[in-house]
């Protein structure tokens, strides 16, 4: 039976509201959540980008959840701050914590000065960070010269059992590469023809563990104010690539995705005002076999999902 989760938008909210929206949504039934990982959001109407590792020890600590993080070492994270990040919260919270690990956005990772890499040379790196993240969760020492470099280092608090490290992958390209180092994949929402692609492409190429979803959608008690917050939050996000991984700030986003049209944004945001009609569009995605499927409001405020899921939602989804 797939699980669903409840996913905690940094971008958007403030994080002492989202961390009492988390624990909200395990009193409306939630037995699990994921949160974004961002140094800056999508749009500057979003206004928000909390440090989610500070937040995810509160929200560990002040729930009986499961929580998960995607994020991207390498630039912003050295690989072994990530890795010593991660082992801490899997120590204090065994078995409730997860991560994963993506070749990240440059919205967030140009704050180094860095240069940002081609995808090509960002995923190689993402590699490199995943094997060292391992071997540091392994009690390894661990000297790596590469795309990242690391000296002599070695983490000491470890847990018992490391955390899972995910794949995210938005093409079945890198669906596939996941396959080779992943311990499950998460993905988006997206047509029913390109989520089975990418399950395929990782299950195809040896990808083991769950399958898990991030399902962005918008809810209110009528289609026009559901259509007004997914237009006025999520429009920066469905943007054809390279745009969404290339550009650097919000005003830049914004630029362009107030030419994104109605439709494409109603592509990816599933937009209703029926726990009915959400019930049977999230039953469609279970059929492709995940695991858990994480559920993401794209407004910014809580109640009105959260209600709908304690009430009438999660309800439909247990009695399917």
């Amino acid at each position: 039976m797939t699980a669903y989760g409840f996913h905690a938008s940094h971008e958007q909210i403030a994080p002492s509201q989202l961390l009492r929206d988390v624990q909200r949504a395990e009193r409306a039934g939630f037995d699990r959540a994921m949160c974004s990982d961002h140094f800056a959001p999508w749009s500057t109407r979003q206004g928000h980008s909390g440090f989610a590792w500070s937040w995810l020890g509160a929200a560990l600590a002040t729930t009986e959840l499961t929580l998960g993080t995607v994020s991207a070492p390498g630039q912003r994270y050295h690989p072994a701050i990530i890795a010593q990040a991660a082992a801490t919260l899997a120590e204090m919270f065994p078995g409730r914590f997860w991560m994963a690990l993506g070749s990240g956005q440059n919205m967030n990772e140009h704050i180094t000065g860095d240069k940002w890499p081609t995808k090509d040379l960002r995923q190689e790196r993402l590699e490199e960070c995943v094997e060292i993240i391992r071997r540091l969760h392994a009690g390894e020492e661990v000297t790596h010269r590469g795309h990242v470099v690391v000296e002599r280092a070695r983490i000491y608090s470890r847990p018992t059992n490391p955390p899972r490290l995910l794949g995210p992958a938005l093409t079945p390209a890198t669906a596939a590469r996941a396959a080779e180092w992943a311990d499950g994949l998460i993905t988006i929402n997206a047509e029913m023809e390109t989520v089975q692609e990418i399950i395929d492409a990782y299950r195809g190429n040896g990808g083991v563990g769950p399958l898990a979803l991030q399902v962005h959608l918008s809810v209110a008690p009528t289609l026009a104010e559901a259509r007004r917050i997914a237009r006025d939050q999520w429009r920066n996000h469905p943007l054809d690539e390279p745009v969404p991984h290339d550009m650097a700030t919000p005003e830049d986003l914004d630029i362009v995705g107030r030419y994104v049209p109605d439709d494409k944004i109603a592509d990816a945001v599933v937009i209703s005002d029926s726990a009915r009609d959400l019930a049977g569009r999230l039953r469609a995605f279970e059929q492709l076999g995940f695991d858990e499927i994480y559920l993401h409001h794209v407004g910014q405020d809580q109640e009105f999902f959260l209600n709908l899921a304690q009430e009438e939602l999660l309800p439909a989804l247990t009695d399917a």
